[in-house]
């Protein structure tokens, strides 16, 4: 396994807690993955020491609770970078040989989100949308070279997301949402399931699922009215 993310200390924690239990061989790369020049390395590192994805997994991804004109642009643009140009980078760079192996999986993290306009979460939502709407392009394109594209488009889930996504230190997205949150083993399990179905895109959490299946049959014109009038924190 390869394993990038920008803390080193938590990777190696991780690294050896899976070697423990699986006793498998696992490489760390710490990279900001919004950065350009760091994929680049992380392109060329892999290369040096022959590691060639069959799977990728593009988890990579920030958020930021507030409304639009009110962001800081570093944190906008940020976003932008990781969310759609670091993932559509990343699969540039390692398609072309799994294009020659033919054979591979991409599986890109998305959310429910991508599904409707979000206030207070306008870019997110916006750079979420580009991620399920590119995936389902780049399935149709590689499913000639044998290779599988999955959007997973998960509800609240407990991770670190809501911590960094909030613009003052200590606030939490809560409300609503916690009746949709899923443990993150559960999104993982559903996800690695649904990867194997070789399925196109997967909402984990039946709450959820049902959520995106009820979303998929409203007009666009009652789902900007229920946007417009939901409770906000901001």
């Amino acid at each position: 396994m390869v394993l990038v993310a920008r803390r080193g200390d938590l990777l190696s924690v991780l690294a050896a807690e899976l070697i423990r239990r699986h006793g498998i061989e696992v490489h760390c790369f710490q990279a900001d993955l919004a950065d350009v020049g760091q994929r680049l390395q992380l392109a060329a590192a892999l290369e040096e020491k022959s590691l060639v994805p069959d799977c990728l997994i593009n988890n990579a991804g920030v958020g930021d609770y507030g409304t639009f004109a009110d962001a800081e642009w570093t944190r906008v643009e940020n976003m932008l970078r990781l969310n759609m140009e670091g993932l559509t980078h990343l699969i540039h760079l390692f398609l072309p040989k799994m294009i020659a192996r033919s054979s591979g999986v991409v599986v890109n993290v998305s959310s429910i989100a991508s599904l409707v306009p979000m206030p207070d979460l306008a870019i997110y939502a916006a750079t979420k949308a580009y991620v399920s709407s590119f995936s389902e392009a780049l399935r149709i394109e590689l499913r000639e070279h044998n290779i599988s594209v999955l959007s997973v488009c998960p509800g609240p889930v407990h991770t670190g997301f809501g911590k960094a996504a909030a613009r003052t230190e200590g606030e939490q997205i809560k409300g609503v949402r916690e009746w949709f949150c899923i443990p993150k083993e559960q999104c993982v399990a559903e996800s690695i399931r649904a990867m194997d179905l070789d399925r196109a895109r997967i909402f984990p959490g039946l709450k959820v699922a049902l959520v995106a299946a009820g979303i998929s049959l409203v007009p666009l014109a009652l789902i900007r009215l229920i946007m417009a009038n939901r409770p906000r924190r901001v």
